[in-house]
């Protein structure tokens, strides 16, 4: 296990979190992700915490409104969101962690259809 961290684009929100060195990550095709092109890389809620910027943090609700989408109040950049498809994690965009874990699988997800 190594400790990672991320944020968004601004510098305002940043957070860190334990995963090993090669993960799994999701590439899902509902209208969110897409257009996005967000790489889904799940972290137990324990295994993360945010560093810097709660206050900068707004959620976007859709759908079932279930997942909550999060979002940078500044600069606009979704870099964790908490999904419907895991209850119990965070997802982390993978493009938005600094020197970020290899990718050993890809799961793609039919969230558009689901």
């Amino acid at each position: 296990m190594k400790e990672y961290f991320g944020g968004c684009h601004c510098g305002e929100i940043k957070y860190k979190f334990v995963a090993s060195k090669s993960v799994e990550i999701w590439k899902c095709n509902c209208s969110i992700c897409t257009i996005q092109d967000y790489e889904h890389l799940f972290i137990r809620h324990n295994d993360f915490k945010v560093i810097k910027g709660t206050k900068f943090i707004t959620k976007y609700c859709f759908g079932t409104k279930t997942a909550e989408h999060l979002f940078c109040k500044n600069c606009g950049i979704k870099s964790f969101y908490q999904p419907r498809s895991h209850l119990d994690s965070y997802s982390v965009n993978l493009r938005c962690v600094e020197e970020p874990p290899e990718i050993k699988n890809v799961v793609y997800f039919d969230g558009k259809n689901k």
